[in-house]
């Protein structure tokens, strides 16, 4: 049984997916360290730095199921250190005394983070295509429902209507540009490291720039113009960007919480056969999922505030802050994995529940539809006077716990200015939602356009 909530049987799957762990497990993790020491032989070879036969025989062996577990377990006990122990399998792994030339030049760092930025890219391409999927569903919400009316709300309170195609469509909008910081960060994220002890590449010689250009291009990595070791601005930025995308998951997966709330019942998530919302309450279909996805965002956030540390190393390198990464920058992926993974269940088939919608577009009694009133009247009394007076049938109304309509026809200076049927069609909520349709369609064109989805 496993002690933390990503390697517990029993909560694994609320804190993660099975997808992300396999990046971030010990296996992905030893492959991709791996990978950059297959790299590293390789190119060795063909500068000439180590003998072309040792190169090929180290990047043979140069896999997780060639060399011996048993042997890394025993060396980590002995030597405390996170990488030796895998060196000195693959040492031990080759043939013919190639194991002589593992390892060549380069120090631990190199390894460890050049194999993290593998890891990263792997979990960016994760999290990419479900964000993708998420936003396809927000567009096809915000196309069939760009004209459905739902009530505005402003600092908690209805304010006026609007449609929820229109409030999708700003979740669609959000999202297509957190894809387009996705692309943007990739090149100055994914980016490897082979500059040996401090950054100088001393230990390399006089082909070192080749030798580290012809890696990362072995790698599908860039090239850095000067050591990172030290600065650690690219996975400040990489984490940053998945702070980003977290806050507007969170934001979503709130607000879709207080929506399907029953005193407002607009929206319902996905309710399978068999599934239990309460193991006492039987008529209760909680939004487990929804609210299993603020429940980790939240939690992940605390990931992302450990950041800013990352990056006060102490001269060339610094061990007491580099180990944090560790820690902090695959839980960001694991924890996001699942976020996505929940919300993409929500929206595959989220229940909008329209006949809600337009029962609480009418819960203030038509106070709601104020504005229109009054901006309706200014043309006949002024701006200013306008307000007064709606303002002045509205406070009446609502002490004296009348509909709005009655309020508005008992002030004599409105009665005189608008018709009991001008009223009327002032008064449809549904017909007051400016001109959120088209945005909803400007929004899904302009995300269309940009070729991410």
């Amino acid at each position: 049984m496993g002690t933390s909530v990503f390697d517990s049987e029993l909560l694994m799957n609320a804190w993660s997916t099975e997808e992300m762990r396999d990046v971030f497990n010990d296996r992905a993790r030893m492959q991709a360290w791996l990978d950059v020491e297959a790299a590293l032989a390789l190119v060795q070879g063909d500068l000439g730095m180590i003998p072309a036969e040792a190169a090929q025989e180290i990047a043979a062996k140069s896999s997780y199921d060639a060399i011996d577990k048993e042997l890394v377990l025993h060396h980590l006990k002995i030597t405390k250190h996170p990488l030796v122990p895998t060196v000195r399998a693959l040492e031990h792994a080759c043939e013919g005394g190639a194991g002589e030339f593992v390892h060549f030049g380069v120090t631990t760092q190199d390894i460890m983070d050049t194999g993290l930025v593998l890891q990263l890219r792997e979990a960016t391409r994760i999290i990419r295509r479900d964000l993708k999927t998420i936003a396809a569903d927000l567009m096809q919400l915000s196309e069939t429902h760009r004209n459905t009316p739902m009530m505005g709300r402003t600092l908690s309170l209805q304010a006026i209507p609007v449609t929820f195609g229109f409030k999708t469509a700003i979740w669609l909008s959000e999202i297509d540009r957190h894809l387009e910081r996705l692309d943007e960060m990739e090149a100055r994220v994914f980016v490897g490291s082979i500059v040996g002890a401090v950054g100088t590449k001393a230990s390399f010689g006089p082909k070192a720039n080749e030798m580290e250009r012809a890696i990362n291009d072995r790698l599908g990595l860039g090239t850095p113009n000067i050591s990172w070791q030290a600065a650690r601005d690219r996975f400040y930025e990489f984490g940053s960007v998945m702070g980003g995308i977290n806050a507007t998951l969170n934001k979503i997966g709130n607000q879709l919480l207080l929506l399907a709330h029953n005193e407002f019942d607009e929206i319902a998530e996905p309710f399978g056969k068999g599934q239990v919302g309460s193991s006492t309450m039987p008529h209760k279909r909680n939004p487990a999922v929804t609210e299993n996805s603020v429940t980790v965002s939240n939690t992940l956030k605390s990931n992302i505030n450990m950041l800013s540390d990352i990056t006060k190393h102490e001269h060339e390198r610094d061990g007491a802050v580099w180990k944090m990464e560790w820690k902090v920058l695959p839980e960001i992926c694991l924890m996001m994995s699942v976020v996505l993974e929940n919300l993409k269940f929500v929206f595959s088939d989220l229940e909008v529940k329209e006949d809600s919608m337009l029962a609480n577009l009418n819960l203030l009694r038509g106070y709601a539809l104020a504005e229109r009133v009054m901006f309706a009247l200014s043309d006949k009394m002024g701006k200013q006077t306008a307000h007064e007076e709606v303002y002045e049938a509205a406070m009446h109304g609502i002490e004296g716990g009348i509909d709005f309509r009655e309020a508005l026809l008992a002030n004599d200076k409105i009665r005189e200015a608008v018709t009991e049927a001008e009223l009327d069609a002032l008064l449809d909520p549904t017909t007051y939602v400016g001109q959120a349709p088209d945005l909803a369609d400007q929004a899904v064109a302009a995300v269309r356009a940009g070729g991410r989805i």
